[in-house]
């Protein structure tokens, strides 16, 4: 019995060696990527908060060279891009649009404004959550899900300008493209990439999703991985909910012309439109569990 006990012993050791250090890779593996993908995105939001985009105010030059960096971004995750262009207030402002390869049926729109508040009175306004947290998830999403485009719903992700502009952006898109790339459903990510104005004290891992009521039970169903609660009001308040979802964002235009619409938001904070609003104040982990959900939840859209 003893002899048969170190056979085994001898025989299921390297087996059980090797298993353990598969999984350990496969963590680390992981592990990796997360904080690979968390880079990207600071590396992102810095970029467009930096000193030679000033800001990003509507119009500007330093709106027309972060223009140049998203087209670049987008054309690189291998979508068929252009810039819109479009006169809005005296000014001319730029979308940039990416659509995944192939012909489909239908699309969702996914969204994000890239123009800021600029600098005023000699200080600059970073916009880091306002909206450069969004748009590094608009480029994340675009790098990760065009592959997963093969029913008949395709992506077109749009980098929208004129925010400041009474949504002149988003405005122009859906009048120039609406039969281009017939859209049901419009997604929009606004001020995503904060952890500082948590639903409660005991949600801290949250994320808004207005307009989120009819995918319920897919988004809530999406949230399991990243271990994120959502909430589909904007804190409880059905005046600010109307507010945000109706009238003070992109989606309203869609919203306007029937077009079902779900935006992602982790809330205004202390920072938003200050010159606060700094790379340093976002939470780059939740973030990306936040792009997690968005993009679990879209894959079963498609």
């Amino acid at each position: 019995m003893k002899r048969l006990r170190i056979f085994l012993l001898i025989f299921f050791l390297p087996a059980a060696l090797l298993v353990r250090p598969a999984a350990l890779r496969a963590q680390q593996f992981a592990l990796s990527e997360s904080a690979g993908r968390m880079a990207e995105l600071r590396a992102e939001v810095e970029f467009l908060c930096d000193s030679l985009c000033a800001g990003r105010a509507f119009g500007t030059a330093g709106a027309q060279g972060a223009t140049l960096y998203l087209l670049r971004q987008l054309r690189n995750a291998g979508l068929r891009t252009t810039v819109q262009s479009f006169a809005a207030r005296g000014r001319v402002g730029h979308n940039v649009v990416a659509v995944t390869p192939g012909w489909f049926r239908r699309y969702i729109v996914v969204g994000a404004y890239f123009d800021g508040l600029g600098t005023l009175d000699g200080r600059l306004f970073p916009g880091a959550d306002a909206n450069a947290s969004g748009v590094a998830a608009l480029l994340a999403l675009a790098r990760e899900l065009p592959s997963v485009c093969a029913g008949e719903v395709g992506l077109v992700f749009v980098a929208f300008d004129g925010h400041a502009a009474d949504l002149a952006g988003a405005s122009a898109f859906l009048s120039r493209y609406r039969s281009v790339y017939p859209p049901v459903l419009m997604v929009n990510l606004d001020l995503l990439g904060s952890s500082l104005a948590p639903v409660s004290p005991s949600r801290p891992d949250y994320l808004i999703a207005l307009g989120g009521g009819p995918f319920r039970w897919s988004l809530e169903s999406a949230a399991r991985g990243p271990r994120l609660d959502l909430t589909y009001d904007y804190y409880g308040s059905e005046a600010f909910t109307e507010l945000f979802y109706r009238q003070a964002s992109d989606q309203r235009c869609f919203l306007e012309a029937g077009i079902p619409a779900v935006m992602f938001t982790s809330g205004i904070t202390q920072h938003t439109n200050q010159v606060t609003d700094t790379p340093a104040t976002l939470d780059y982990d939740l973030l990306s569990r936040r792009i997690d959900l968005i993009a679990t939840w879209l894959r079963a859209q498609l």
